[in-house]
């Protein structure tokens, strides 16, 4: 693979931005995430996920379940080790559009009504990730570093 797009995907600054944004995010997206695959925190798991996901459309439901619950978890892990934040960005930006658009956007807004406010806010933070990085404190700095080294 041409070494300049893997360059590219790892990019970041120096700052603590990315870290700030990466933590609390990746926290959320773990826990959603582990909701759909396995039931914790009070979650249906991929079967009743699943039966939920196809109740509203989105066929086949076990499938899109997995894909969400995937999405998020692994997603989130990635958030918080700062490890191809901008891939990991783009996927949970996909999978918040979506949510966005088939779950609460008919419901408004606000969050008191099942709206999309928190999805808009996740949405806002993953698209900060994916132009900035995973900043300071990522694996993606530390790796960029490595591939930057200059060689003897």
């Amino acid at each position: 693979m041409n070494t300049s797009i893997i360059q590219r995907v790892l990019a970041t600054d120096s700052n603590l931005l990315g870290l700030a944004l990466r933590i609390p995010t990746g926290v959320i997206f773990v826990a959603h995430g582990a909701q759909k695959l396995f039931g914790s925190f009070g979650g249906y798991g991929l079967e009743g996920t699943g039966q939920w996901m196809a109740s509203i459309g989105l066929e086949p439901g076990y499938w899109m379940a997995l894909a969400a619950g995937s999405a998020e978890f692994f997603g989130g892990i990635a958030l918080l080790l700062g490890l191809l934040t901008r891939p990991a960005a783009l996927m949970l930006a996909i999978t918040m559009l979506v949510a966005i658009i088939t779950v609460h956007l008919p419901n408004g807004l606000f969050m008191s009504n099942n709206g999309y406010e928190f999805g808009l806010a996740l949405l806002t933070i993953v698209a900060a990730l994916m132009l900035n990085g995973g900043g300071k404190l990522s694996l993606d700095r530390t790796l960029s570093g490595l591939l930057n080294k200059p060689k003897l």
